[in-house]
């Protein structure tokens, strides 16, 4: 059964399992404002409204743990999020870019733009946050990732 997704904008499918990778959060000056440990799961359900599911833990060093899920539907020809913490929409721009705009809900006034590269190798992929508030850039955050399953 071919799904919604797989029609729409087959090359995000080569975003599914599961990522273990690296978040840094840098200011503008370039200094780190956090880094944490990732494993962020996609899942592509090919029946139903819900088009992609994303399952996060992020870990740091002093112990702590904070694991989040939620999912995806198709709307506008894209696939929109509406969570407790962002909205917004995701979209391909290549065969191995997609781009994220999200607004923060946690965060009045805060949006970021992501983008998603994958690697030639399809196992590997970097992904950059570009955080604005008040039509300002104020943050960037940086993650490194590879697929371990």
């Amino acid at each position: 059964m071919t799904s919604k997704l797989q029609l729409l904008m087959p090359a995000v499918l080569e975003h599914a399992g599961t990522w273990q990778g690296t978040y840094r959060h840098i200011d503008n000056q370039g200094e780190t404002l956090d880094c944490h440990q990732s494993l962020v799961e996609c899942v592509f359900p090919v029946e139903g409204p819900v088009v992609y599911t994303q399952r996060n833990q992020f870990s740091w060093d002093d112990g702590r743990v904070f694991k989040v899920a939620f999912d995806g539907i198709i709307q506008n020809n894209k696939i929109y999020w509406d969570t407790e913490t962002f909205k917004g929409y995701g979209w391909v721009a290549s065969p191995s870019i997609f781009l994220l705009e999200l607004e923060r809900k946690d965060d009045p006034g805060a949006w970021f733009y992501e983008s998603i590269v994958m690697g030639p190798d399809k196992k590997h992929r970097a992904r950059t946050w570009h955080w604005f508030k008040n039509g300002e850039c104020f943050k960037r955050t940086l993650c490194d990732e590879r697929l371990i399953s």
